[in-house]
């Protein structure tokens, strides 16, 4: 793994705040049994039933020194093979993936961790690929970076964000604009208590087209060092909850559920989600 303690890249801005608000909420019935076996290869199967659709695939996972390779194969015979190398040079990570038959899905990502910058490109294995580019810059403390992706068969930029961090001991605040300027998202994570990782989040999103706003408060407790709660509301007056007990290590039950009060003759969504390690 690469280990560098600086900014990160530009997909952890915001990410602690949209992991306590939107992480391991499930409005459906999800499966997952991982196993190993003796050469140390992880097999995970999953299922996940979606109203009358039900999903299923199986992923491998074979580790060698430095080198991390995931296949996956879905119920419609789809192949998804991800190659990592950890460091092939001092602070990189080489990324390469594609899947199967999709003959334009091949794609390169070089990943770079310094103590004051994290920088991320990608490149499609096609003949005009889509070139994707995010930086971030700073430290621990403060950062600020851009995440820009060009379609070079039509010569337009199909993605420009850009945004902005601060951190302190106990705080994450954020500030994102997105789709091109179209929307922009501010943040907020509060740790309250870290012995019981009680902690307070929100997020604000500003559209600038349709001058909608969408305001989105959650928490997360934990009762015991096994089971943890976290709860969600939005101004559109969905309020969602959840549970998640680890019965055995590695092993997680969540059961989580979403009311709408504004139409509560509806019923409520109710997921669950059972995953099962060795």
């Amino acid at each position: 793994m690469v280990f560098v303690k600086g900014p990160g890249l530009y997909s952890d801005i915001g990410k602690k705040a949209r992991d306590l608000l939107y992480r391991d909420y499930q409005g459906d019935q999800k499966f997952t049994l991982t196993t190993y076996t003796s050469n140390g290869v992880a097999i995970t199967s999953s299922g996940t039933r979606k109203g009358d659709l039900f999903l299923a695939d199986i992923n491998t996972q074979l580790k060698n020194k430095n080198i991390t390779t995931d296949v996956k194969v879905d119920n419609y015979s789809n192949v998804y093979t991800t190659v990592t190398v950890d460091e092939p040079a001092p602070g990189v990570k080489a990324i390469i993936s594609f899947v199967a038959p999709d003959q334009k899905s091949g794609k390169v990502e070089l990943q770079y961790f310094h103590e004051y910058a994290g920088i991320s490109t990608s490149l499609g294995l096609t003949a005009k690929p889509i070139v994707n580019f995010s930086g971030v810059a700073g430290n621990q403390k403060a950062s600020f970076g851009t995440d820009i992706s060009f379609d070079t068969a039509t010569g337009n930029f199909t993605k420009c964000n850009a945004g902005v961090s601060f951190t302190t001991t106990d705080l994450i605040a954020s500030l994102m604009l997105n789709d091109k300027g179209e929307t922009v998202t501010a943040s907020y994570f509060h740790t309250v208590s870290p012995l019981t990782n009680t902690a307070v989040g929100a997020e604000l999103t500003h559209s600038f087209s349709t001058n909608e706003n969408t305001l989105t408060i959650g928490t997360q407790h934990l009762l015991d060092p096994l089971t943890s709660v976290k709860a969600r509301l939005n101004n559109y007056g969905k309020v969602s909850a959840l549970i998640q007990h680890e019965w055995r290590p590695k092993s997680l039950v969540t059961i989580s559920g979403e009311v709408d009060t504004r139409a509560i003759e509806k019923s409520a969504k109710v997921g669950l989600a059972v995953a099962l390690k060795p």
